[in-house]
């Protein structure tokens, strides 16, 4: 799944930090959607755009209609999964559909148990001051059997996961970031042949403290209990597969290398449900009733919010695979929160090129109202303005995800009539595709 490296030119000014990782693309090629009707009563295509809330194929199940959701494309963080990696993970879920967030999750659990080993201790408040350090500075290594034994021999390690080259900031987040962009075929599921991967960011702006003192090669201890808070239910549920498939063989590998201090890892699952329930903080407690030394959750960036202080002032380490609201770059956090996603300000770079290389001149964003949907818009209208569109060539707009119907909204879509939209939401995005498609401004060719 996800093979080939494709291009695309770089369209946002040279400030930006958006690499691209080879050459060719642009013009009409893309999100290509259904047909509006420009200012001179012809007919021209509006593009429409997802990101990681909803560009899996668990969206295309919503509707019915073939090509329904045809050329809708949308960006998300994603590195090029080696083949062997998916076949591992298939084997922990046959049914899997997706791979989002399967690979940061497992860097998460890898590199939590890394830092662990490196402070020769499980207690969180003494290992976070190695967790960055395992990503940046020292001797190579891409698994955990092989940074175990560079520990063992007396080294440091600078592990290069599933999810890229890592190499976190002094905020505990990756510098730098690989993102899929991804696209729907004729038969509303994503068209692997057409996913093309790019670079946002630069691994020189990584922390450059790599902490403390590794402990003695080969220390032992009490065992590093690791809890999970992943959806299994609510509006990110499709995210959940993936993420406990990537936890599980994280822990599994860990397991056979050895595991930890001297003990295998023991793993405590829990769901996170979404930010309208107390799911969440249910399940925190009943983690940190089970002595577990880190959580690896949740996805959703509101969820997180609602939990990260009941996590980090119980001393317990969070490390979230999807968070990517740029609230937690400065978050109080008392040093106990990490994550393997990019910000939000990564993925904004990455969307915006995507939308100016398809030649979009004016865009209209429709963004869930939570930390995650208003820091993902905010972020690209910034990016969209710095590559040269003006401000009134775009309109934004936030909604509630809860709400009854989003007619309002749709209909203040079709009156701007752009040549792109973007929906930035989670499930309940097939509501809002299905009324643009409706107005004939959505992908439905």
């Amino acid at each position: 799944m996800r093979t080939g490296i494709l291009a695309r030119n770089a369209a946002i000014s040279a400030a930006a930090l958006l690499v691209l990782t080879a050459c060719g693309g642009g013009g009409d090629e893309g999100g290509t959607a259904a047909e509006g009707t420009d200012s001179g009563g012809g007919e021209r295509q509006v593009n429409v755009y997802g990101t990681d809330g909803n560009m899996g194929n668990a969206l295309g199940e919503s509707f019915t209609e073939p090509s329904s959701l045809a050329g809708m494309s949308g960006t998300t963080p994603l590195t090029e999964l080696g083949t062997d990696f998916q076949e591992r993970l298939l084997q922990i879920d046959p049914n899997l559909q997706d791979y989002n967030y399967a690979g940061e999750t497992y860097d998460a659990v890898v590199i939590t148990a890394l830092a662990a080993q490196a402070a020769g201790t499980n207690d969180a408040n003494v290992f976070k001051e190695f967790v960055n350090g395992i990503t940046f500075g020292g001797e190579a290594c891409t698994d955990y059997a092989g940074c175990l034994e560079i520990i063992t021999s007396g080294g440091n390690v600078d592990y290069d996961g599933i999810s890229g080259p890592l190499s976190f900031t002094d905020a505990g987040e990756p510098a730098e970031a690989s993102f899929g962009i991804l696209q729907f075929g004729e038969d509303n599921q994503l068209d692997d042949t057409m996913t093309e991967y790019v670079l946002a960011g630069d691994g020189a702006n990584a922390a450059t403290d790599e902490g403390p003192a590794y402990a003695a090669p080969g220390a032992t201890g009490e065992q590093l209990v690791i809890g999970t808070l992943l959806p299994l239910t609510g509006n990110l549920a499709f995210l959940g597969p993936p993420e406990v498939a990537g936890a599980r063989l994280a822990v599994q590998d860990i397991n056979a290398a050895g595991g930890v201090l001297g003990q295998e890892v023991r793993l405590v699952e829990g769901d996170s449900g979404d930010a309208s329930t107390d799911t969440a903080t249910q399940t925190v407690d009943r983690l940190l009733q089970e002595g577990v030394n880190a959580i690896i959750g949740a996805a959703s960036s509101g969820v997180s919010l609602t939990v990260i202080d009941r996590i980090t002032g119980a001393g317990v380490l969070q490390f979230s695979p999807a968070n990517t609201s740029d609230q937690f770059t400065d978050y109080n956090d008392n040093g106990l929160y990490f994550r393997t996603a990019p910000p939000d300000t990564l993925q904004a770079r990455a969307l915006a090129d995507l939308i100016i290389n398809d030649g979009n001149n004016t865009v209209g964003i429709m963004a869930l109202n939570d930390p995650y949907g208003t820091g993902l818009l905010d972020n690209t209208r910034e990016n969209l303005i710095s590559a040269g569109l003006s401000e009134d060539s775009i309109v934004t707009l936030t909604y509630d995800p809860q709400a009854a119907n989003f007619d309002a909204e749709i209909q203040q879509m079709a009156d701007f009539n752009p040549d792109a939209i973007v929906v930035i939401g989670f499930e309940e995005s097939a509501r809002i595709i299905e009324g643009l498609n409706q107005q004939g401004i959505g992908p439905r060719r």
